[in-house]
């Protein structure tokens, strides 16, 4: 039986996981999600900031913004990722094997949609509303909200902006199930409004994620001989 001492820890423990698995959250979300009480939550949060393995920033507020002040967000550092990484990395690769035995790769691709279904849904009403040209700047600084460390630059052969992702939160399961980049491009693409096209990527072994995206002319000039952008196959490399 485990005394005071273990399961504080334990606890700690299971709130540090929750973020690495489900992306920054307030103390309030987490507590929904483990069943426990925000005041216990932020306990925990309180004494894992101090070891320095969460870090805390204001919530971005998308749409429009309610009265007080946001509230904080809390997301792993690098020394809270290198504890937990290797034990989660090593469960999601083996639930997703496991659904891969059952149900085929299909069903891994089923549910890199769903699980980027979620991160969607937040960004679009804000993206939907930008000026297109507003869009990949937009999806990087919420994709870096989200623990992607993204930004974008001007492509240099084509006219076009270019979407760097320079974290990986799923790096080592996506070298394993590269549906999780081939979704995650789909939606990029989706949220933008425009044919996308993954250049490189970090599970592949590159240094950072890009994905080329053109510009609006560009993309209009194509689109009548483009491929529907909701369209279920892999992306591919250009790389």
């Amino acid at each position: 039986m485990l005394d005071e001492q273990e399961e504080r820890q334990a606890t700690r423990n299971r709130v540090a996981r929750a973020i690495l698995s489900e992306g920054p959250r307030t103390a309030a979300e987490l507590a929904s999600s483990l069943g426990l009480t925000p005041a216990g939550v932020r306990r925990h949060l309180d004494a894992l900031l101090a070891e320095g393995l969460v870090e805390a920033r204001e919530q971005r507020v998308y749409g429009q913004r309610h009265r007080g002040r946001p509230a904080k967000v809390f997301s792993l550092t690098d020394s809270g990722r290198a504890v937990f990484h290797h034990d989660y990395d090593a469960l999601a690769v083996d639930a997703l094997r496991f659904i891969e035995e059952s149900g085929g790769e299909q069903a891994v691709a089923a549910f890199a949609r769903r699980r980027f279904a979620d991160l969607a849904a937040r960004y679009q009403s804000v993206l939907a509303e930008a000026d297109p040209a507003d869009r990949p700047r937009l999806l990087a600084e919420a994709l870096t909200d989200d623990g992607y460390a993204a930004s974008t630059r001007e492509a240099e052969k084509l006219p076009g902006e270019q979407l760097c992702q320079h974290h990986c939160p799923v790096q080592h399961v996506a070298e394993q199930f590269p549906q999780l980049c081939e979704v995650e491009t789909q939606v990029f693409a989706e949220l933008l409004g425009t044919h996308v096209q993954r250049l490189a990527t970090i599970a592949h072994g590159d240094g950072v994620c890009t994905t080329f995206i053109p510009t609006v002319a560009v993309a209009r000039q194509r689109a009548g001989a483009a491929e529907p952008i909701q369209h279920h196959g892999s992306e591919g490399d250009a790389s």
